[in-house]
């Protein structure tokens, strides 16, 4: 009975790779991978249009500014932040549960909660459109977060876009940002170069951060393979490489919010 039950349990583990080989693609090591270059990639094709390479133009404000309470998330009298979601049907159950993963690990070091909607008017909408973006802060009524499914399932990409969503902007585009990196304009394509911008951000009296999960990497919008992005005084510090948020993206969150 003993000799049976360890071949049936061996034949059960047998099925259940051949079922994770056949319908789970391969990935890379997230932290391997350039979060930005697999973003702007991704985001060549898409039909919207975007700042930044990720960050959807606002239709209810004139500038990519999130400094107002308006567009922060509403807080409960209970000190926690609701964010009524839906994610769409087109995604088979493996990659929703990759994305409910990278949604809960907000609640675990946030007071930010992702919950189901319901009936709420404000809410976020998780969908297979052509590329990875989202808008800035709160919106009003639905709002979009693209996650393509060919493209842009990795853990620290889904939590990128939903930092956008709650307000955060690319850390190269702090308005301190000239004292912690050397933008290479001669590496970059005239047409691309606004993303670059440096916005009016609120830094919330934190430092910069390279390791943040909202920091692009260092070529991207390269016009010829060569740095955009080059960290000072140490060019070789790692940027752009992140598989989940920093302890400053999770400090940021609970400032902002007041957690």
């Amino acid at each position: 009975m003993s000799r049976f039950a360890s071949l049936l349990m061996l034949l059960l583990v047998g099925l259940t790779q051949a079922y994770q080989d056949e319908f789970v693609p391969e990935q890379e090591e997230e932290d391997q991978i350039d979060i930005s270059d697999k973003i702007l990639t991704a985001n060549r094709d898409s039909d919207e249009v975007l700042v930044e390479g990720d960050v959807m133009v606002p239709k209810t404000r004139t500038a990519i500014k999130c400094l107002s309470q308006s567009c922060l998330w509403k807080k409960a009298a209970n000190g926690l932040v609701t964010v009524p979601y839906v994610v769409s049907r087109e995604f088979p159950e493996w990659e929703k549960q990759l994305i409910e993963t990278a949604i809960r690990s907000f609640q675990e070091t946030t007071c930010i909660r992702f919950v189901p909607r319901s009936d709420e008017f404000d809410y976020v909408s998780v969908e297979n459109k052509i590329g990875c973006y989202s808008s800035l802060g709160r919106q009003g009524g639905k709002q979009v977060v693209s996650i393509n499914r060919g493209s842009c399932l990795y853990n620290g990409i889904i939590q990128h876009e939903l930092n956008h969503v709650l307000g955060f902007q690319h850390e190269q585009n702090r308005s301190d940002r000239d004292r912690y990196v050397r933008i290479n304009w001669e590496n970059i394509n005239p047409e691309a170069a606004s993303n670059f911008n440096r916005q009016d951000t609120n830094n919330l009296n934190t430092p910069y951060d390279y390791a943040s999960i909202m920091h692009y990497g260092k070529t991207a919008f390269s016009s010829n393979g060569k740095d955009t992005i080059t960290p000072i005084p140490d060019a070789n510090v790692r940027i752009g490489h992140r598989p989940g948020m920093s302890k400053w993206d999770i400090a940021r969150i609970n400032t902002l919010y007041s957690c």
